[in-house]
């Protein structure tokens, strides 16, 4: 094995992608559930599938290929993901992913990835992931675990409000630092503490917008 890879996190737009996932077992279930999540058009690669991966073909959520993997089940894809559990498949997958330029994620296996999936949660537009770099993906899941525990639905409910209320702050206030100053106390220090709680802030009122008209729609 060589040296531990250093990874660059990043959120990443997968709606319409061709992502490739070959394996039918329950990890591969697992993994093409979150790219379905993330609207990918997915494709899985095996001889077999689980009865949950035969119910997403069945009713058209994915394509399935019948068959062991070959080079060119990657042909356009964005990303390739390897979960057979037999090393000498994944191997295969991996090798034919670096050569035609395409992100591979090996499991259970970080020295072979060019990207790799954190332990993650979401609450609304707050979407939080926690990676040990393959290190540890038990340690990745119990902080994960610890986090979401503390970081309830509020924290949704709240981005909802100051997502409307950015865009309109965007709008109205014309200079950037006076606009700046307003978006920093939507975060301010008593927010996440309130948020922790289980309380949802108030926001603050927009220069020029009576407060009363503050979170409601026209």
């Amino acid at each position: 094995m060589g040296a531990p890879r250093t990874f660059y996190p990043a959120f990443v737009v997968l709606k319409g992608r061709k992502c490739v996932v070959v394996g039918g077992g329950r990890v591969a279930g697992r993994k093409v559930n979150d790219l379905l999540k993330a609207e990918a058009a997915v494709t899985v690669i095996s001889p077999a599938l689980t009865p949950a991966l035969k119910r997403l073909k069945d009713n058209g959520r994915i394509t399935h290929r019948a068959r062991g993997f070959k080079s060119s089940d990657l042909s356009k894809a964005f990303l390739a993901i390897a979960a057979t559990g037999l090393e000498e498949t994944n191997l295969r997958v991996a090798a034919a992913a670096e050569q035609m330029g395409i992100l591979v994620n090996v499991v259970d296996h970080p020295e072979l990835c060019s990207f790799i999936v954190p332990s993650s949660f979401r609450r609304g537009p707050l979407q939080v992931a926690v990676s040990t770099s393959g290190a540890s993906p038990a340690l990745a899941r119990a902080i994960r675990k610890d986090m979401e525990a503390r970081y309830g639905g509020v924290f949704g409910k709240y981005l909802h409000k100051v997502r409307a209320l950015r865009k309109k702050a965007v709008k109205k206030i014309a200079s950037a630092s006076e606009r700046e100053k307003f978006l920093r106390l939507l975060a301010g220090p008593g927010v996440i503490r309130k948020l922790l709680k289980g309380k949802e802030p108030g926001l603050p009122v927009l220069p020029g917008l009576p407060s009363k008209k503050l979170g409601k729609k026209k």
